[in-house]
């Protein structure tokens, strides 16, 4: 999960506040207390931690109370809001041609990120190319090659060339066909002046409309050094954390961007090509908080499980076969892993907290289910209610399970059926879109 501790220590905070039976100076600075400590032990820069406290203080104490609003659930709104802009605004990534300069130390993961982006605009209907300007690290070409041509992306590089200027402008040449160009710099294990001089010659050459600096989540308090440091060489215009699903603490590459004004570009959660997300501070924050990410769920459905609206319509009326319960366990599997997408659902607002062996269990019966239903006929699919006694036992034989098992199938599909059609009213549904921001 990204950020578990500071997301759990973040939590706790506003768990204790709504709990308060009033709000005052004592209460508040117990809060502002807590917060300090969660973000410190997460290495988010003290400086901002204190500007940060000093601005919760100051609106919690003199912003008049909204009409709408009890004084805990302000306190909150205040807190969700001023850890918002410790994040900066997004960066507007335009789906249009340009060309991108990948930048960053050796480690950060900047190839994988490379091809990630590359996917990314792939996956907007866009033609991107990379191009291979790692002259330094050995086998830089033989990984950026086989990546690009697992995701069906244009690759160009030359692998006995070791002048990284010359190789970037001939790839700028070759591929000027395509929509997006991203070049994919040599990296370092420090910020060697070497280093910044030829970035400084490729981003010439290339003439690059974005320059996106590659910070690896756990690289702590060093973040704010080597991002001043690639901004003064290169201008950057965003930047891209990587490894935020592991245990590594994450604040000190997401606070980093505030020394350069640059902002968060994107953020890798996973280690697939397809885990990179657009950075959008307000859904970070509203998911570290336990109160979801509903927007970017629903972004995830219509690009990887799209769903017929003629089958939608059928399902909210409660025509929810076996068939369409197995299409969304196909999807739900498209998706990434549960954990990911449990965590952008609010249960963290509804007092629910998943533990790790309740979401794998969830994942091995789900998993269980989909063996079950291959045993099926499409019959019994379309219309469960024909699966008696006989051939509950010829499922069970034909999936390796019990009988006992068929009926929890059975079972679990009668609540989702009936899930379906307690949300079928437009009007539940518009209520429920409107509480999630999305109406």
């Amino acid at each position: 999960m990204v950020m578990e501790q500071l997301g759990n220590s973040l939590r706790d905070t506003l768990k204790r506040l709504a709990r308060a039976h009033r709000i005052d100076e004592k209460t508040l600075s117990e809060v502002v207390k807590d917060i300090q400590r969660a973000l410190l032990s997460a290495d988010v820069n003290v400086a901002l931690v204190q500007k940060l406290s000093l601005r919760i203080r100051e609106r919690a104490l003199t912003e008049r109370l909204p009409d709408n609003l009890s004084p805990r659930q302000h306190v909150i709104n205040i807190v969700y809001q001023e850890l918002v802009a410790l994040l900066g605004e997004p960066v507007q990534v335009p789906l249009t041609p340009h060309t991108i300069l990948m930048a960053g130390l050796q480690g950060s993961g900047k190839t994988t990120t490379t091809v990630k982006l590359a996917r990314f605009f792939q996956k907007k209907g866009l033609k991107p190319a990379v191009i291979c300007a790692d002259t330094y690290r050995p086998g830089a070409y033989d990984q950026l090659s086989q990546l690009c041509e697992r995701v069906n992306v244009a690759f160009y590089g030359e692998r006995e060339n070791k002048n990284a200027s010359q190789i970037t402008a001939h790839g700028i040449e070759e591929l000027s066909r395509h929509d997006v160009i991203l070049v994919d710099t040599a990296g370092r294990h420090a910020l060697e002046s070497e280093l910044i001089l030829e970035m400084k010659a490729i981003n010439s050459i290339s003439n690059a409309d974005l320059r996106f600096l590659v910070l690896d989540a756990g690289i702590g308090q060093l973040a704010n050094e080597q991002a001043k440091a690639f901004n003064e060489a290169i201008g950057l215009t965003g930047v891209i954390v990587t490894k935020l699903d592991g245990t590594a603490k994450g604040g000190g590459a997401l606070s980093a961007v505030a020394e350069v004004g640059s902002g968060i570009a994107f953020i890798g959660t996973g280690e697939t090509i397809d885990e990179l997300e657009k950075f959008e501070p307000s859904r970070f924050i509203s998911r570290l908080l336990g109160m979801g990410d509903i927007k970017t769920l629903v972004e995830m459905v219509e690009e990887e499980a799209p769903i017929d609206v003629e089958d939608a319509e059928a399902m909210l009326k409660g025509e929810f076969t076996l068939k369409d319960m197995y299409k969304q366990m196909q999807a739900i599997g498209r998706m990434g892993p549960l954990r990911k997408i449990v965590q952008m659902l609010p249960l963290g607002s509804l007092g629910i907290d998943l533990p790790d062996h309740a979401l794998e269990s969830t994942k091995e019966t789900l998993e269980r289910f989909k063996v079950v239903m291959d045993s099926m006929t499409d019959e019994e699919l379309e219309r469960p209610r024909i699966v008696r006694s006989s051939r509950i036992k010829r499922i069970a034989r034909g999936s390796g399970v019990s009988s006992d098992y068929v009926r929890e199938l059975l079972k679990y599909h009668k609540v989702m059926q009936k899930t379906m059609k307690g949300v079928r009213s437009q009007k539940d549904m518009q209520k429920f879109l409107k509480r999630q921001g999305l109406k």
